[in-house]
């Protein structure tokens, strides 16, 4: 399928989630639309494995039978299923009922079958419990099918789930979807609900165009960006994942075996499911993800609490978006907690460099930690400035980026990207100020493609060029206090154009002599004419 017809499979469904919500907040009936396209995907998936492994034998579908060919195999065969779904657990690496498979749900929807909902209901759990409870545990714990948002009672419900689902179903129809499609379909309702959730879209959204930067940051090599990206990443973690999109920009980047495992966490159970949901989508097995729930700021995943060094994990790249100037109560206790001991603790007012610190901690020596940031953490005093001084000294910040204002849905604040290693070799900082490279829009500003590419240009080949980047050593940072403010080190200002006043004096006086030419003209001409002259 080409872009052009990704696009519009995107803005027909889009479409019909528009016209269907009705009163229903956006974020309720976003979770009821993916969830439906993600069981679009999961039944397609594993109908074209059953086709594969049953091979001559996967039955031809019956004009007129109400059954998918898989119903009616699984009805044929009983004694077989057993053996068939051992296969399809090894190769499809899970099974669903073919009763609960968008074949037979869109059907139940067409047909304003009155079990609909509870057909529905058995199936998410039927996914949940009995697929591949490693994978798809809780998957669907925050969609609410008896919810009063669609319908008070159970028949209201039950016609609108089967509106809702026909409607998916007649738009998936026109379009051939293989499983990259639905995941750019996926991808692209994320941000059409983003852009009308407000400030709660940055609970789960990176704009693409932000992701599209630190992909391109941490894939180049770490130690000689200039020579082009990296063959291999074994491992890359998103502490702050949200819908998994800035994780499967840095894979999109890498190629489909560009990297080993990919590692996410996400505190909003919500998010945490669309992330699940997403990876799935974009045909990254489970065995080659984990995304956990929990809270970041307290290292609840087990895996990085291991006090070992020799056993804790490291990650090649760390990339994140974390909430902007979060709140947090950090407690005694982890002022001793390894990710803070050595730099000091982040101030309860904002957990900025908390979720900094918890990332460069996981980083291997020769890693790359691309993070999205307020610029306050630029020069911010106190606490902030200790553990900024402190970054800066043992050489761990590499290039600090500023971008426009007006980029997220979520807030209208410039940020910045902050870029830190742990053996970075140039003794400087290099500054990127391109907060007035944008395309201006009437919600959002939007970075262009050109934008992007002079950023990573100018950070992989470290240039420096005048208003918009230069490479700073440590001795001018110290004078300044360990300030990073970009504007102290590349103003975007243009200069004041030096006045020469006897340039100007012998302008002014060759316009006096011009005027005096006209007016001894004119008068001539009036003397000719009989009348008053100019004075």
């Amino acid at each position: 399928m080409t872009e052009f017809e990704k696009q519009k499979l995107g803005k027909t469904l889009w479409a019909i989630a528009d016209q269907l919500r009705g009163a229903m907040n956006a974020d309720d009936f976003r979770d009821y639309m993916l969830a439906f396209l993600f069981l679009r995907y999961l039944s397609d998936n594993f109908e074209a494995a059953a086709q594969k492994e049953l091979g001559p034998d996967y039955p031809q579908k019956i004009d007129g039978s109400v059954l998918t060919p898989l119903q009616q195999w699984y009805e044929n065969n009983l004694d077989d299923v057993p053996e068939f779904e051992k296969q399809m657990r090894r190769k499809a690496h899970y099974v669903i009922d073919p009763q609960y498979l968008w074949g037979n749900i869109a059907e139940m929807a067409r047909a304003q079958n009155p079990e609909l909902l509870s057909t529905l209901q058995a199936g998410f759990q039927y996914i949940e419990e009995e697929s591949f409870a490693s994978t798809f545990r809780g998957l669907f714990s925050e969609i609410n099918l008896a919810s009063d948002k669609l319908g008070k009672t159970y028949p209201e419900r039950n016609a609108r789930l089967c509106k809702i689902i026909a409607e998916i179903a007649k738009g998936l129809k026109q379009f051939s979807t293989d499983s990259d499609t639905l995941g750019d379909a996926y991808e692209y309702l994320i941000g059409q609900f983003a852009a009308g959730s407000g400030k709660k879209a940055g609970e789960f959204y990176t704009p693409q165009r932000i992701s599209d930067i630190l992909s391109a940051i941490v894939t180049l090599d770490s130690q000689e960006p200039a020579a082009g990206k990296r063959s291999h990443l074994d491992s890359v973690l998103d502490f702050a994942c949200g819908s998994g999109s800035l994780l499967l920009n840095v894979r999109h980047r890498m190629g489909l075996r560009g990297i080993g495992k990919i590692y996410g966490q996400e505190k909003n159970i919500t998010t945490y499911n669309l992330a699940r949901m997403n990876m799935l989508l974009h045909g990254v097995k489970d065995s080659e993800f984990d995304i956990f729930h929990g809270d970041t700021l307290l290292n609840e995943w087990d895996m990085l609490r291991e006090t070992n060094p020799a056993k804790m994990p490291r990650f090649d790249a760390v990339v994140a978006n974390p909430p902007f100037s979060y709140r947090w109560e950090p407690g005694e206790a982890l002022g001793e907690d390894t990710r803070f001991k050595n730099h000091g603790l982040a101030p309860k007012s904002a957990a900025d460099f908390a979720f900094l610190l918890h990332g460069f901690h996981f980083l291997k020596q020769d890693g790359v930690m691309a993070i999205i940031l307020p610029h306050g953490v630029l020069f911010r005093g106190g606490a902030e400035a200790r553990i900024r001084t402190r970054l800066l000294k043992d050489g761990h910040i590499d290039t600090v980026i500023g971008l426009p204002a007006n980029l997220f849905f979520s807030t209208g604040i410039p940020v910045c990207v902050l870029v830190l290693k742990k053996c970075k070799k140039p003794d400087d900082v290099l500054f990127i100020n391109a907060a007035e490279h944008f395309e201006k829009g009437k919600r959002q500003n939007q970075l262009l493609p050109e934008h992007i590419d002079k950023i990573i240009n100018t950070y992989q080949f470290r240039k420096e060029a005048p208003r918009y980047a230069r490479r700073v050593g440590m001795e001018e940072i110290e004078k300044n206090d360990f300030n990073l403010n970009i504007s102290r080190y590349v103003s975007t200002a243009e200069a004041e154009e030096e006045i020469i006043l006897a340039t100007v004096h012998a302008e002014l006086l060759a316009a006096e002599q011009k005027i005096a030419e006209a007016k001894e003209r004119h008068n001539q001409y009036l003397a000719e004419l009989g009348l008053p002259l100019l004075p």
